[in-house]
């Protein structure tokens, strides 16, 4: 005797994005919880103590859309992550008194309880994903049991995703370390750049549109930009003085050539489900273009160079001012930002400017965290 059976699960795998994903797992979860009204995924940076908005699933607008907040000022989750075990909050108005103000926030666009999962993986802390209801005392041993296992769900596709990137981060360092790091713009320069990066993205985010998936994916990407320069011949690379018509042209090769290695890479590694892997792409290919057209590879000019590959030339410019280098030394905040200004609207797209001079203190931050070495 047979039986037939749908699987309700089984068009998840038609979603490539985090975000994808999560909103199909809320459309089935919402059949049996109808009063699970949001998913999230907010993501821990270990490096500088802060948790980021990663991804959500609601009708609602997320009253938490780009926000970041240091986990040692968030006490509750704190103690989540520190004890590893999920929280149940089945009335959130207990936070109302109190400075929690992300949860005031969830409070206050309707939510009325919460249950948390840390995102643990290989020991690992990776952030959160929360579950949150309209409506209060909701949360059953039964429901909650069964969030434990999206939860987990969850976990691995964040992870695979990470992941993925991850392994990209690391040929590149690879190849890198196997060449005796030739470029010397590594190490903090990668760490400070993809942070103005994302920094940027971050506050271009409410006027343009865009969501936390783009952002992360500016930060997570954007190391990866001058990966070209492993086929520059050292005696260009390296050279100390300024480079002439010849060298230059194949210096320009990079921007290609960081294409092709990225298409390889994907390939070799069958990481073609990599999402967004089209804004890897154009970071690479594009970072060197121009608003004014005069750029290279594709001398694209204004709104038509991809809005990645502006943000990233605006972070890794600031960064190559501000840090000391063999042939020059470090330029003051200040002097670099009144560089930014003088190429802004004719080499630099003027919003990225503008979005990261209005952020002195977190630029100050992110410097602070990653202090240069001899060689930035």
């Amino acid at each position: 005797m047979s039986y037939s059976h749908i699987d309700a699960w089984n068009g998840l795998h038609q979603h490539n994005s985090i975000v994808g994903k999560l909103k199909y797992m809320h459309q089935i979860l919402s059949e049996h919880m109808p009063y699970i009204s949001r998913l999230a995924v907010a993501l821990y940076d270990s490096n500088t103590d802060y948790l980021r908005t990663y991804a959500y699933s609601s009708e609602r607008t997320s009253p938490l859309n780009h926000y970041h907040a240091r986990l040692a000022d968030c006490r509750s989750l704190q103690e989540v992550a520190s004890n590893r075990r999920p929280r149940v909050v089945q009335d959130l108005a207990v936070f109302n008194d109190g400075d929690h103000q992300h949860t005031k926030t969830i409070y206050d666009a309707g939510y009325r309880a919460s249950y948390t999962m840390p995102l643990i993986w290989d020991e690992r802390f990776l952030g959160f994903v929360f579950f949150n209801s309209d409506q209060p005392n909701v949360f059953t041993e039964r429901s909650m049991t069964e969030l434990d296992v999206i939860g987990h769900m969850i976990t691995l596709m964040v992870y695979n995703e990470i992941a993925k990137i991850r392994t990209l981060l690391a040929t590149l360092k690879s190849a890198l370390d196997m060449t005796h790091s030739r470029d010397p713009e590594t190490g903090g320069h990668l760490e400070r750049m993809s942070r103005y990066a994302r920094l940027i993205a971050k506050n271009l985010a409410g006027d343009m549109e865009l969501d936390d998936q783009f952002v992360e994916h500016v930060f997570m990407f954007s190391p990866l930009h001058d990966l070209g320069k492993l086929t520059i011949p050292d005696r260009i690379l390296l050279k100390a003085g300024p480079l002439d018509d010849n060298e230059f042209s194949i210096m320009q090769t990079h921007s290609e050539e960081g294409r092709r290695l990225i298409d390889r890479l994907l390939e070799n590694y069958g990481l073609d489900g990599v999402s967004h892997v089209e804004m890897l792409r154009n970071i690479v290919l594009h970072h060197h273009e121009s608003w004014d057209g005069r750029g290279y590879p594709d001398q694209l000019a204004a709104e038509s160079i991809p809005l990645e590959a502006r943000i990233v030339a605006v972070a890794d410019v600031f960064d190559a001012l501000t840090s000391r280098r063999p042939y020059k030394d470090a330029w003051s905040n200040d002097k670099a930002f009144a560089k930014l200004q003088e190429l802004a609207g004719t080499k630099l797209d003027r919003r990225c400017v503008e979005a990261l001079l209005q952020n002195l203190e977190e630029v100050e931050e992110i410097q602070r965290a990653f202090q240069e070495n001899t060689y930035g």
